[in-house]
């Protein structure tokens, strides 16, 4: 017999609860980052997914840009060493199977770590996109074409795709 699984929260549970287990509920929705949760219970309450998502990629777009850039930083590098050490999140993990990173050849595998790495040089900081329908073969080329940018825009690329990536996560906790 399998134990049942824990229900969905609703928006009115979501908006009701105290700030920290509001924070905690949603702290992974922006990876590894509870404290955009934290600001964004103060626009409560929710009544749309739309609202709650808006207000957590609001507090997003007022924090610091440190603070922008080590919610970057917290994503993980695609197919990169958290995946093989099986150490990422489950959202993460169950992204990166569904766009195949699991299935990559060695070759694939070879290409994009230096993909990652040349990102990373280059910027100083992870490439981020939301992979939610697209394949691998999709995302290297994402990866490509985004190191034509200037530093500046791929930041806010990144940021973009984080907030995203929360929309998608959002949608499986509460659709």
């Amino acid at each position: 017999m399998t134990p049942n699984p824990t229900p969905r929260p609703t928006l009115a549970a979501l908006s009701a609860l105290p700030r920290p287990d509001f924070a905690t509920r949603l702290g992974d929705i922006f990876e590894h980052s509870p404290w955009i949760a934290e600001r964004a219970w103060a626009a409560r309450p929710f009544t749309s997914i739309e609202a709650l998502h808006a207000a957590m990629v609001a507090v997003v777009d007022a924090a610091s840009e440190a603070e922008q850039l080590g919610l970057i930083c917290a994503h993980p590098e695609l197919a990169g060493k958290e995946a093989a050490a099986g150490t990422l999140t489950s959202a993460s993990t169950g992204e990166q199977k569904g766009a195949g990173l699991d299935q990559c050849s060695a070759d694939e595998i070879q290409r994009l770590r230096q993909l990652n790495a040349t990102y990373r040089e280059r910027f100083g900081f992870p490439f981020v996109i939301a992979v939610k329908g697209l394949s691998r073969y999709q995302i290297m080329e994402a990866v490509e074409a985004r190191l034509q940018h200037d530093r500046a825009t791929e930041f806010r690329a990144c940021l973009t795709q984080i907030g995203r990536i929360a929309r998608f996560r959002l949608d499986a906790m509460l659709a």
